[in-house]
């Protein structure tokens, strides 16, 4: 496969036609997501990865295919698309545990950037946000406002970012000497419709509960919900605290405390890398680890 250096990019002209030797010369990635339609297009977490990559390989004159991977079918789909040399890199926009898709990646030989890690040793580059530090901080600052009695309502825990995330929650209750609840803890998959279920069993289990961390904004504005249906006042009965800082964080009533990554920006950089590694094959992989930053709104 030829190098982005030695291609034409497309052509300067809005209304000039690409010629096929043209079209097939000019450098493309693919934007993985291994995610339902449904979620790819409704989470802000995804909308603003594929802004920051696509803007990122827009300014280098690439190509941006963005492709949903649920199912066997899409993924044995996606093997043969790879093996015809269809893409030069892909980017890989969220990380499941052992999901196969990682498998079919690398068999193909085809340079990989991940969004999120898996816990084993990394070979591959990836881009992530310091998930548990910044779980830790949101907990501590519910903690710190007064809340005793602290649940959280996890994300997916096939995916490192949820478990990160759910460990943070523990060192936080560890920081402060509160004892850690399994009773206080309900498993949702980032959705909006999860997390009204989690958060309406937490409810039931514990309705002492006087904090909420939810790890994602999505999944705070279902916990919002089931609390205002329960004439439960945010933050006066229960503070809510969300992780994204999305427009769903600053949209939601109450808006949200949230902790903030930099999501665009960790699209712009997998890009970035990934372009690197085309170019240049053997360069070294390279591990990228973003900050997060808690930003205080009406919620908690």
């Amino acid at each position: 496969m030829e190098g982005t250096s030695e291609r034409p990019g497309p052509p300067d002209a809005p209304g000039e036609p690409v010629q096929p030797q043209e079209a097939a010369a000019t450098p493309s990635v693919a934007l993985v997501v291994p995610e339902t339609d449904t979620r790819l297009f409704s989470e802000p977490y995804f909308f603003e990865i594929v802004h920051g990559a696509a803007a990122e390989l827009h300014d280098a004159g690439t190509l941006m295919l963005l492709i949903p991977v649920h199912t066997e079918r899409e993924r044995a789909r996606l093997a043969r698309y790879l093996a015809g040399d269809c893409v030069d890199g892909v980017l890989l926009a969220s990380v499941h545990g052992r999901d196969p898709l990682l498998d079919v990646l690398e068999r193909q030989g085809v340079p990989v950037v991940l969004g999120g890690r898996r816990p084993d040793p990394e070979p591959l580059s990836y881009v992530h946000v310091e998930n548990t530090g910044g779980a830790r901080t949101a907990v501590g600052h519910l903690l710190s406002r007064g809340c005793r009695t602290v649940a959280t309502i996890t994300g997916d825990l096939e995916q490192e970012g949820a478990r990160a995330r759910l460990e943070g929650y523990r060192r936080a209750l560890e920081d402060a000497g509160v004892p850690y609840d399994e009773g206080l803890v309900a498993t949702a998959d980032f959705s909006e419709v999860s997390a009204v279920a989690a958060m309406s069993a937490l409810l039931h289990r514990r309705p002492d509960l006087d904090g909420v961390f939810a790890a994602s904004d999505v999944m705070a504005a279902g916990a919002l919900r089931v609390l205002h249906e329960a004439h439960r006042a945010v933050p006066d009965d229960v503070a809510v605290v969300g992780f994204d800082d999305s427009d769903v964080a600053r949209s939601a009533d109450p808006p949200l405390t949230s902790v903030r990554q930099p999501i665009e920006e960790m699209g712009r950089i997998m890009a970035r890398l990934l372009l690197d590694e085309i170019a240049d094959p053997d360069r070294a992989r390279r591990q990228i680890v973003l900050g997060t930053e808690l930003v205080g709104r009406a919620s908690a």
